[in-house]
């Protein structure tokens, strides 16, 4: 008599991804309405996160076996010394590890959105800078709820091969210039995991 052949289901591992803020939250949840990617948004409701506070849900996240996606805004560490040490703490902390991106822009994730648009890698002053020339391809743009809980804004900032033409950028400017975003590493990684 034959032995029954054991069916394992291979067991997925889970993706949290892991914001600072608002705008992260919202847009998170309206990519995984719009592309049917699977993963957890934490903190559920977002707020503004420290660095160090990043580093300990990131250590949780991955406690299982998981994947952590970090998206948060570097502008900060450009200014203030000391989170400036606790981000290049954090940069060698993960540097190796396969189930940890760190998917950061200077100035800001309003950067990531401008590279749907425009070919650029120049310096903004701060974030509000960058959210100015934003502006000029979403007139409406705003950080408030009322502006980001709509889908509408993610739907058309990704319509037209604008998300691939963001992520083509953002690949070859890399940390070359004064502006930078490492949001298309998430999306690499929840394409393959798709």
């Amino acid at each position: 008599m034959a032995r029954p052949i054991e069916t394992r289901k291979q067991q997925k591992r889970s993706v949290t991804i892991l914001g600072e803020g608002l705008t992260e939250q919202y847009y998170f949840t309206h990519i995984r309405t719009l592309f049917g990617y699977h993963y957890t948004i934490k903190p559920y409701y977002f707020s503004v996160t420290s660095l160090a506070e990043m580093d300990k849900k990131i250590t949780e996240a991955v406690a299982n076996g998981g994947f952590a996606i970090a998206v948060f805004d570097a502008d900060v560490s450009s200014r203030n010394e000391v989170e400036k040490k606790k981000l290049e703490s954090i940069r060698r902390r993960y540097a190796n590890k396969k189930n940890v991106i760190l998917c950061e822009s200077m100035t800001s994730i309003e950067y990531w959105f401008l590279l749907h648009f425009e070919n650029t890698n120049r310096h903004f002053k701060d974030s509000n800078a960058t959210e100015q020339e934003l502006r000029k391809h979403i007139t409406d743009y705003e950080k408030k709820v009322k502006f980001l809980q709509n889908l509408k804004w993610v739907s058309e900032l990704c319509a037209d091969g604008k998300l691939e033409t963001a992520i083509n950028r953002a690949k070859v400017f890399d940390h070359s210039g004064e502006s930078y975003s490492d949001v298309y590493k998430a999306f690499e990684l929840l394409n393959k995991l798709k």
